[in-house]
């Protein structure tokens, strides 16, 4: 007698997972962020935008995440071997905010992600533009400054630009007069001992070597290229903030002396309630102002979450123009 096997049916495998989504920035723990609103354009030259976040406020792991998958490998790989996990946080902020911000001012055209960046000698990052980067119209200029509790991106259009932040109520391990005697001027160490109350004396020399660093880094060349002793800056000026460098017979006896010029423009406030901000931009209101003064500097200043939420506080309580 035959047998005839039979088979039960049996259920079909149930169908493998979709493959995950790519990753695409603004997304993190299955939240939605907003994309990068496009700033109002830099209108020219002497124009100046700012944007800065607070280290402290930053502390979801999924978005601190988000921000790190922006950065290149080089980037994260420095940003890891920071000593400490705050020393991590605030590399990793700054590199995210310097990517989010100029992302802005390509309307979002290029990713954050994608940028690529050089130094020059000096270790000043520059944006390394590729071959089919002919869509933007004019060269963006970026400079970035960061303490451990406040980080500034300033971006300019067609003009180099520094910019530094130091905090209100930075200690000095020494006298103030005994480091402005170390790398401040003769002029400008006059102008600080003449000051008799001790604060406004720490006062004035924090708003001096913040200015000062915004100057060197803005020519690109930081304190190595640029020593603080070769130039004076002039703060009780009827005409603003002014700079003065060593005449020329001295400027031929010291090459370090070869890039500085009185050619430059600055702002200087209070952000935050709690840091000093200095900018400086190349000036070329002389040749366009028809009076004896110079044209002010345009300046605007957000406070950004990068996806998040960005705030306009340029004329809030929270940015106090000095000069």
């Amino acid at each position: 007698m035959r047998h005839r096997l039979l088979r039960r049916a049996m259920p079909l495998p149930p169908p493998p997972p979709p493959p995950p989504a790519p990753r695409t920035p603004g997304v993190a723990g299955g939240r939605l962020f907003s994309s990068l609103p496009p700033p109002p354009p830099l209108q020219s030259r002497r124009e100046v935008h700012v944007w800065y976040l607070l280290p402290d406020e930053f502390n979801d792991a999924s978005q601190l995440k988000m921000y790190m998958d922006l950065l290149s490998p080089s980037e994260r790989k420095t940003a890891l071997s920071m000593n400490g996990e705050k020393l991590q946080k605030g590399a990793v902020l700054s590199r995210a905010l310097v990517r989010t911000t100029l992302s802005r001012y390509t309307d979002c055209k290029v990713d954050p992600g994608s940028f690529e960046f050089k130094k020059n000698k000096f270790g000043k990052p520059e944006i390394l533009w590729q071959s089919d980067d002919s869509k933007m119209e004019w060269p963006l200029h970026f400079n970035i400054s960061h303490t451990s509790s406040l980080i500034a991106c300033g971006i300019t259009m067609d003009s180099p630009i520094g910019i530094d932040i130091e905090e209100k109520k930075r200690k000095t391990a020494k006298n103030i007069l005994s480091l402005a005697r170390r790398y401040f001027t003769p002029s400008e160490v006059d102008y600080l001992a003449k000051m008799p109350d001790p604060d406004a004396q720490q006062k004035e020399f924090i708003k001096l070597w913040t200015l000062k660093e915004a100057y060197v880094k803005a020519l690109g060349r930081g304190f190595s290229g640029a020593p603080f002793n070769k130039f004076s800056i002039e703060l009780a000026t009827k005409n603003g903030i002014r700079i003065s460098v060593a005449p020329k017979a001295f400027k031929d006896s010291d090459p370090t002396c070869d890039c500085l010029s009185e050619n430059w423009q600055f702002a200087l406030a209070e952000l935050n309630s709690s840091h000093y901000m200095a900018v400086c931009v190349e000036d070329d209101s002389r040749s366009l102002d028809s009076g004896n003064g110079r044209l002010p500097l345009g300046l605007k200043v957000w406070k950004t979450v990068p996806f998040v939420e960005d705030t306009l506080v340029s004329g809030t309580e929270a940015v106090t123009l000095i000069s």
